[in-house]
């Protein structure tokens, strides 16, 4: 199921849990009351039509109720669209967010970026080396760490922008970069866990672009201690979650495109992750505990960002993220902070 969070309008009040079903969106609080279906569905009404992340906690129960409210609702012809405001809104507030690195090839291009764009006059030997050995140079080229575990850095859950928004651009870069990447959210306890259980603590998927100052990020992972604010000024979350059911099994099988001002940027695919997202996430409940709303995301897609591809944010950019089965986000590119408007 797709579904996302909507203010109702009167007569109702505070915020549903919407889904969407033959070509609406259906806020289930008030189909919930027009069908007067609440006996019928008691985990919704009890709370999961209001909470999208209580929703993904409920799981089958939720999505079973909500199922069979719906195909009621097709039946009998009902509209929605006066029901709700539409704007889209952040569908819940991450309790955290982790970001980890699964994509070898994304590695080796970004680090391949980082010297044609900050190193140019190293440049010209880096090329010169892969032709003569075939393959980048070792220090282009992940750690020895990155192959036994799946590394992921804590980002900040607070400067979070959703669909729509405008991603303001902090005063100390001048290389913003964006990062189109597979988010999910956890949707029950861990700890411990093996990779079979962590897998199905996964409640549901959404579309992240994380956000990056490139010309601070070199420095900051070389000090052994980062990256800080290289990223934590801004993470884009979708405004529309996608139950784990229709994603997990085509996880590695999904095409994504990256669309800046209606020109296309550039092109990848979910395949080729060095660890499984089950090993992901247990790797991230060893020794600690995971929550319900913690966010985690893959790392970027090869080809689905700028340090790769050599295209640059500029102020005013309107930038779009596509993944299959999953959904888009759209984001405006601020003007540079205390530049002259």
């Amino acid at each position: 199921m797709r579904l996302r969070r909507v203010r109702l309008r009167s007569p109702y009040e505070g915020f549903s849990v919407a889904v969407a079903w033959e070509g609406q969106w259906i806020p289930l609080v008030v189909a919930l009351d027009q069908l007067r279906w609440a006996d019928r569905a008691p985990t919704l009404a009890q709370g999961a039509a209001r909470d999208v992340l209580a929703f993904l906690m409920l799981r089958e129960k939720a999505q079973d109720e909500a199922h069979a409210l719906l195909e009621k609702v097709a039946q009998e012809g009902l509209l929605f669209g006066e029901s709700f405001d539409p704007t889209p809104r952040l569908p819940f507030q991450p309790l955290s967010f982790r970001d980890f690195m699964l994509y070898e090839e994304h590695f080796i291009q970004a680090a391949k970026g980082m010297v044609r764009r900050f190193f140019p006059k190293k440049w010209p030997m880096v090329q010169w080396m892969e032709r003569l050995t075939g393959k980048p140079p070792k220090a282009l080229r992940p750690k020895p760490i990155w192959y036994e575990k799946p590394i992921y850095y804590m980002g900040s859950h607070i400067n979070v922008y959703t669909e729509g928004e405008t991603i303001p651009w902090p005063s100390y870069t001048q290389a913003l970069d964006y990062e189109l990447e597979i988010g999910f959210v956890i949707a029950q306890p861990l700890r411990d866990a093996s990779p079979k259980e962590a897998e199905a603590a996964i409640g549901g998927f959404l579309v992240v672009n994380d956000f990056s100052a490139r010309d601070v990020q070199y420095a900051e992972m070389t000090s052994g201690f980062g990256p800080v604010k290289a990223k934590n000024f801004a993470n884009g979350l979708g405004a529309e979650v996608v139950t784990a059911d229709e994603v997990l099994p085509l996880i590695e099988d999904l095409a994504a495109r990256v669309e800046v001002n209606g020109e296309l940027w550039g092109t990848g695919h979910s395949r080729g992750m060095q660890f499984s997202l089950g090993e992901a996430v247990a790797y991230a409940s060893l020794g600690e505990q995971v929550l319900p709303g913690e966010v985690m995301a893959t790392g970027t897609l090869p080809g689905c960002s700028g340090m790769e591809t050599d295209h640059w944010l500029r102020p005013g950019d309107r930038i779009t993220l596509t993944i299959e089965r999953i959904g888009q986000l759209t984001n405006i590119i601020g003007p540079r902070a205390g530049a002259e408007a």
